[in-house]
């Protein structure tokens, strides 16, 4: 009997030691894989610390440190006003996507009409168009309108997204159903479901498309550069992108405007990253 307890022992050890084995071998590659795809950034925010002489080096610790960079970039393009721009259009853009597109999606999930599924089988299908392939459409769209060389040009293109339309609908469609029969049955009208009951529910899906928009319309270059005919109403990727081109042989300047237009982005993504989580883990749920 003794020596039957002995060997669960010690096969418990072992299964103890090759666990914790496996789990660290887990940890360094998966370590090693996120040092290998963070490498270029953290290269990156280095060389933004570096002198002119020792930029293009592969030590990642600058020596010596310096704000140079920083304080050159800031003094030649004006930031705030870039950055002004930027939050308008990104803004802006947000809230018009969320809007609009909880709306629109609304009734293809909680309503029951003619065309219903042929209206939800269109929109899911022009998502395989590529992005480029409204640009000209868009551009002699906004020329007609009178709306080149303004921010409002830039949002209004972009103010509803056939992805988060289809994510919403999806996210209602999770919702019991016996809430909007009780709320019907109260006297609720259509737009307060809405607005009441239905949107606090899908709150994740609404997180994850105001991280996406937000990544989006934060580093959008090609269509305002389109629009936008004075330098002065860029965006800050725009604008980035025009400092590459005034100073290419100062990578500094560049790597140190990138850094700077990158905080907000990880800013919004670390404050929404439990929603984004939820939904993500929702979906591969369902």
């Amino acid at each position: 009997m003794e020596t039957l307890n002995n060997k669960s022992v010690n096969y418990k050890k072992v299964k103890s030691i090759k666990k914790i084995f496996s789990l660290t071998i887990t940890y360094l590659i998966l370590i090693i894989i996120a040092i290998f795809l963070a490498g270029p950034f953290i290269w990156l925010v280095s060389s933004s610390f570096k002198t002119g002489q020792n930029i293009y080096t592969m030590d990642l610790i600058p020596h010596p440190f310096t704000l140079a960079n920083y304080i050159g970039v800031i003094n030649f393009i004006s930031i705030p006003k870039y950055i002004l721009n930027t939050v308008i259009i990104t803004v802006s853009g947000i809230v018009l996507d969320v809007v609009l597109a909880s709306l629109a999606a609304y009734p293809l999930a909680c309503m029951d009409f003619y065309g219903k599924n042929l209206i939800f089988s269109a929109l899911v299908s022009t998502m395989i168009l590529p992005a480029a392939a409204g640009l000209i459409v868009n551009y002699l769209t906004i020329s007609k309108m009178g709306l080149l060389d303004t921010l409002t040009g830039v949002i209004i293109p972009g103010a509803v997204s056939v992805f988060s339309i289809i994510l919403l609908r999806q996210s209602y469609l999770t919702v019991p159903r016996e809430l909007i029969d009780a709320a019907k049955i109260d006297g609720a009208s259509e737009f307060k479901i809405w607005y009441k009951i239905m949107l606090p529910e899908v709150m994740p899906a609404i997180s994850t498309i105001v991280i996406f928009d937000f990544i989006g319309l934060w580093n959008s270059f090609l269509w305002p550069i389109v629009v936008l005919q004075d330098p002065n109403k860029y965006p800050l990727a725009t604008a980035l992108k025009y400092l590459s081109g005034q100073f290419n042989y100062k990578f500094g300047y560049v790597a140190a405007g990138t850094v700077l237009s990158i905080i907000p982005v990880i800013i919004v993504f670390l404050a929404f990253q439990k929603y984004f989580i939820n939904a993500v883990a929702g979906a591969i749920k369902g």
